[in-house]
């Protein structure tokens, strides 16, 4: 597959569907564009979609902290965008789609943000959840601080992770710990709102349709995070996934893409 300069930086990215419709997709930080071809293969009829792989992620060049992780994310994504597509991100994928949306609305179709990790939205609107979430993250913080990169990925996994640490892969466990410093640098982007994405006015300009997915086992500063956005969008739905949790596009696949279609 591709392997090409975007925004500056080295990116792959991977392409699949024969559908009417071009769509962008971005997946979560510590996974590749590949975790998510079982959602594009239930997609393949409606969309044509291109999936690339975030930086220092999958076949993308490294990421050695050059600039604002969110920022790049963002830029490559407007580099697949020509006329309007239907852009869909997860967890951190989500972000930066929403991030290009407020910068771009007039790329969009519509948005897909599923388990966006907005926690910046859900601090300027006030909900415990945030400051739970900064305990319930705490042990992630303190096996970074100690250097200890295994432990550190395992406690993210604890959070993030619907599989338990010790029945993942050795090789995705190594994938993951190899590249756990990649999510200290999203820290910027996601809780302090560096591409201030919650400007006055910012999201009030995405006229494009919104599609909010959950799966109801998500962590409890999700569902804070869609609240806060829904508040602010033009025009939004939500839907949830029965039985799923923070990687509901990889885990139901089928049933993320049926919330899609919904939303197209």
């Amino acid at each position: 597959m591709p392997l090409g300069a975007r925004a500056g930086l080295p990116v792959h990215w991977i392409t699949q569907g024969r559908g009417d419709r071009p769509a962008l997709l971005l997946h979560c930080a510590l996974a590749h564009a590949g975790s998510l071809k079982p959602l594009m293969g239930q997609l393949g009829g409606r969309l044509s979609m291109t999936a690339f792989d975030l930086p220092g992620h999958g076949q993308s060049g490294d990421w050695a902290g050059q600039g604002d992780m969110l920022d790049a994310t963002a830029r490559i994504a407007e580099s697949f965008c020509g006329d309007p597509v239907d852009v869909i991100g997860h967890s951190f994928g989500g972000v930066a789609a929403l991030c290009l949306a407020v910068r771009r609305p007039d790329l969009l179709r519509s948005l897909t943000l599923i388990e966006p990790v907005f926690f910046a939205a859900a601090k300027a609107a006030g909900d415990p959840a945030f400051e739970a979430y900064l305990a319930e993250i705490a042990p992630y913080g303190a096996a970074m601080a100690a250097g200890d990169r295994p432990a550190a990925a395992r406690a993210f996994n604890a959070v993030w992770g619907d599989v338990s640490w010790d029945v993942l892969p050795e090789v995705q466990r190594a994938y993951a710990a190899a590249r756990i410093h990649l999510i200290e640098e999203s820290v910027p982007g996601l809780l302090e709102d560096s591409q201030t994405i919650l400007r006055p006015g910012g999201l009030e300009r995405i006229a494009a349709p919104v599609t909010l997915i959950s799966g109801d086992r998500s962590p409890a500063i999700i569902p804070a995070v869609l609240t806060a956005l829904e508040a602010r969008l033009p025009e939004t739905r939500r839907a949830t996934v029965p039985g799923a949790g923070h990687m509901v596009p990889i885990t139901h696949p089928a049933d993320t893409a049926r919330a899609i279609r919904a939303g197209l």
